[in-house]
């Protein structure tokens, strides 16, 4: 089994940055491949960023592709969502997400963690 913690989420102005960490626990994350999502209220989740554990290879959706970073720290069972350039669109519930398979797909994630607040003010 995996756990999954997220931190770094909060309130921010409208072109300010934000760093979100997801830590595991349970089992390593060699095999993983690590997903961001995020939930609006009243909307759908969406896919946000995702990438390999082990390859660098890397998706990330049409509306944050420039502006956010997917990383991982395998030494820290750990990754993160770089975000900058803010923008009170990404105001959401920012949730971080593992499964077997690189996707964009939040059904091919087995795991989430409880989810972190993002506000931008503009």
């Amino acid at each position: 089994q995996v756990r999954l913690v997220e931190s770094g989420g909060g309130l921010v102005q409208t072109g300010g940055s934000l760093r979100l960490s997801c830590t595991a626990s349970g089992r390593t994350f060699t095999a993983y491949a690590a997903g961001w999502f995020r939930q609006a209220p009243g909307k759908e989740r969406e896919f946000v960023a995702a990438r390999g554990w082990s390859t660098l290879e890397t998706y990330y959706s049409d509306s944050v592709k420039g502006r956010f970073t997917i990383s991982r720290d395998a030494a820290k069972n750990a990754f993160y969502l770089q975000m900058n350039g803010l923008e009170p669109g990404d105001t959401a519930v920012y949730y971080c997400a593992a499964g077997e398979t690189l996707a964009r797909s939040a059904r091919y994630y087995d795991y989430w963690g409880q989810g972190t607040q993002v506000t931008v003010s503009s």
